[in-house]
């Protein structure tokens, strides 16, 4: 390797890289590049830096894999970042649809000690607010748009973390931990009925809002290959 640690823009790929991964989706130039709406020459330049510095290599039908040293990179710079959301939300009350883009500007600054400090301080929390674990296993799930009618769910997690996609979430009620059950569905819309009153969302959305469903439907990953709502485009 050319370089004892990560840049900055390494580790924004390489934290996209380790979402692609954990969202089931190919890691190719494409995926990176509708990820973080940027271009592919771009994305295209970047990797080959990555792949020159050791975090991934190529296979012969162009996906990309994380080297060991590249996963250890990816796993850090996501689980800081995931910590210090919930550090955000949790201690200094900050709403959590605000919190995913000031993490991204505070990630590549933290010291080990204040890292070890604000993980003191969040105690046993071990989700982001958006439910992505900070340490360990995610539980599968299901995307919202595949249940059944009648299932009994449970919101896990937010795969795709757009702060305005955030904002229309939490102005349904949607968050993790929801409990409820599919009231009604069709091509357009899916509806929740909760405690909490009824939560309607676009069935765009309900493929990024991954639940726990009784009964479950088959599995597939949690993300189709391209999200397009309204005219935008969003990856995480």
């Amino acid at each position: 390797m050319s370089e004892a640690h990560a840049t900055v823009a390494e580790e924004e790929y390489l934290q996209t890289i380790f979402w692609l991964m954990e969202a089931g989706l190919p890691i190719t130039g494409a995926n990176i590049a509708r990820a973080m709406q940027l271009s592919p020459p771009t994305v295209h330049e970047m990797v080959k830096r990555l792949e020159r510095d050791g975090y991934v290599t190529r296979s012969a039908d162009k996906i990309l894999h994380l080297t060991e040293t590249g996963r250890v990179e990816a796993e850090q710079i996501t689980r800081r970042h995931r910590m210090i959301e919930r550090f955000l939300t949790d201690v200094l009350g900050i709403p959590w649809d605000e919190v995913h883009e000031e993490a991204e500007r505070l990630e590549h600054a933290m010291s080990p000690v204040l890292e070890e400090r604000m993980r003191a301080a969040i105690g046993d929390a071990n989700t982001c607010p958006h439910g992505h674990p900070i340490d360990g296993v995610r539980e599968q799930g299901a995307p919202l748009a595949d249940v059944d009618l009648g299932a009994e769910i449970m919101v896990l997690r937010f795969e795709n973390e757009a702060e305005s996609l955030l904002h229309y979430l939490k102005d349904i009620g949607l968050e993790p931990g929801l409990k409820g059950k599919v009231a009604a569905k069709d091509d357009e819309t899916v509806l929740i009925e909760s405690a909490d009153g009824k939560h309607e969302v676009t069935r765009t959305v309900a493929e990024t809002v991954t639940v726990r469903a009784d009964p479950a439907p088959p599995p597939r990953a949690a993300l189709p290959d391209q999200l397009v709502i309204s005219s935008d485009r969003y990856g995480r």
